[in-house]
């Protein structure tokens, strides 16, 4: 089993999602979305399990900057462009997918 990890070094919930998996000696693979975008078909993986609304960051400091709020958009392809705009952590596990620290989720994946 190896669980895929979406987010950012300095994120907290993003640390505790890590932590929680090599203290358990579970394979991670972490995607730092400051080096590396999300495929569009990563996306859509995740987006089976969580809707694109519930992903964007409507808090941050770029949803803002780019002045989101205001204007129509595609939020697929926003995120696809800006993988700074996602809520983290995003953690993927073979076809199922969750957004956020939850440990209850992730202790029934090691089942």
């Amino acid at each position: 089993m190896i669980i895929q990890i979406f987010g950012i070094n300095k994120c907290k919930e993003t640390q505790k999602a890590i932590r929680f998996f090599k203290e358990r000696r579970v394979d991670i693979q972490f995607v730092d979305l400051n080096q590396k975008k999300i495929s569009k078909g990563e996306l859509v993986s995740i987006a089976n399990h969580i809707p694109l609304e519930k992903l964007i960051d409507k808090e941050s400091i770029l949803y803002k900057k780019m002045n989101l709020q205001y204007i129509e958009h595609d939020i697929k392809e926003i995120l696809l462009k800006n993988p700074l705009l996602f809520k983290t952590p995003i953690l993927r596990n073979k076809n199922t997918a969750c957004l956020g620290y939850c440990p209850e989720i992730l202790k029934k994946w090691l089942r």
